[in-house]
């Protein structure tokens, strides 16, 4: 019996070239689409970020870590975007919480850095003001020069925050995302059989690099394997031929790409392939790949047989971009293991590279009079979808000619007013 195209798109082929079907549904790429994407403008209006930070990045799902970055009572991870700043505790009952990263009394940051450990408080450096490690005021320097101060009023101010297995999640606002085991719960059983919850992170696993563009400008190149042939020599002999981008419901997304069939050509992929096992009880589809699980807005977990990396990009401003990322390995690893994702790493290294100047070339043109638009194929329609979500966050996004740069704020209220 024929397959139809809908159950096509639900399967994959492995390496012998079998059809596997995928634990979740995935979206068929919508006939006589608008081949477009979002305007020039913007990529450098400074008034389009301010409505990113509010109405996206603040109000969506950001991965700060994972539980193994805090093994101990009293580790912390900080994490800060656009002016909001988030600090994640391993508490003396063994529950991790995440708070503002900031002082009840004149807002200094109680912790100062990326990753750390309190001995059993929390001391801001400014005035010495004490927190338990639960968030809760312990008391005050000084406390007689204030007239008295009711403690439960000064507590740190919690997050919403969320684990999925191990990844510990937070956003600083209530938005249209729902629970995170509710948007990624189609990724529930590959994050389950890859045993996300019992990786370990690599040491000092943190990486950050900053690029003059655009957010937007990175995401588009990420979202899309059209690129990849041409652009990424080494992902292209690794599994260039069957890499696949399948869009899903709720702004999420997978891609996969199978490596294993066909010897390497370059040093790395050829002795990468050699050396790189799958993890006992690996389900078939993710056998001998690469996989990609992408979270709107601008978040990415990429899991080879060897670890997991996730990695995602935060504005500095409208012209200038941060990527960082951390990178997770199983707790027993081998020597071949370790070889494996040593190689693994030096793919993915020189792919980034690529990556950040393509991102370079692209935002560039957004500042050209001769660029006039996007016209995408049918490869890059997970560029256009998340093109889509912006504009309906952010309608005044839709608009081609850009407004008064003072004036696009309340453009953009008048039109969510109409919708």
């Amino acid at each position: 019996m024929p397959m139809t195209y809908a159950a096509v798109m639900d399967c994959i082929l492995n390496e012998a070239g079998m059809t596997v079907p995928l634990p979740f549904h995935t979206e068929p790429t919508p006939n006589n689409w608008d081949r477009g994407g979002l305007p020039a403008w913007t990529y450098h209006s400074e008034a389009i970020l301010a409505l990113e930070r509010s109405n996206v990045f603040l109000t969506h799902w950001q991965v700060v870590g994972h539980v193994s970055d805090l093994p101990k009572v009293g580790d912390w991870l900080a994490f800060d975007i656009l002016g909001e700043r988030a600090v994640v505790m391993h508490g003396q009952d063994g529950v991790v919480r995440a708070f503002h990263n900031l002082c009840r009394h004149r807002g200094a940051r109680v912790v100062d850095g990326v990753q750390g450990n309190c001995r059993g408080a929390i001391v801001c450096p400014f005035h010495g003001w004490v927190y338990n490690l639960d968030g809760t005021l312990r008391g005050a320097s000084r406390p007689e020069s204030f007239g008295g101060i009711e403690r439960d009023r000064f507590h740190l101010k919690p997050i919403e925050m969320e684990l999925f297995h191990g990844f510990i999640f937070l956003r600083f606002e209530s938005g249209p995302q729902p629970p995170v085991a509710d948007l990624l719960a189609a990724f529930a059983a590959d994050f389950a059989t890859y045993r996300s919850a019992e990786l370990v992170s690599d040491g000092p696993s943190r990486w950050i690099s900053e690029l003059p563009v655009n957010w937007k400008s990175v995401r588009d190149v990420d979202n899309e394997g059209y690129h990849v042939p041409l652009a990424h020599p080494g992902l292209q002999d690794l599994y260039g031929r069957d890499y696949q981008d399948h869009q899903l419901q709720g702004g999420i997304n997978f891609s996969r790409g199978m490596f294993g069939d066909r010897p390497g050509r370059t040093w790395s992929v050829r002795n990468y392939v050699k050396l790189s096992q799958d993890p006992e009880g690996l389900s078939p589809h993710l056998q001998k790949a690469w996989t990609y699980y992408g979270l709107f807005p601008a978040t990415v977990f990429a899991f080879t047989p060897e670890g997991v990396q996730f990695y995602h990009e935060i504005p500095l401003s409208a012209g200038k971009t941060r990527l960082t990322g951390r990178l997770y390995r199983y707790a027993n690893e081998t020597r071949q293991q370790r070889l494996a994702r040593y190689l693994a790493m030096r793919i993915d290294r020189d792919t980034s590279a690529e990556d950040q100047q393509l991102t370079i070339w692209s935002n560039e043109s957004m500042a050209s009079r001769a660029f006039d638009g996007f016209h995408l194929s049918d490869l890059e329609y997970g560029l256009r979808a998340h093109h889509d979500r912006l504009r309906n966050l952010i309608p005044v996004m839709a608009l081609t000619d850009s407004p008064p740069e003072a004036d696009i704020a309340r453009r953009n209220t008048e039109l969510l007013d109409r919708s």
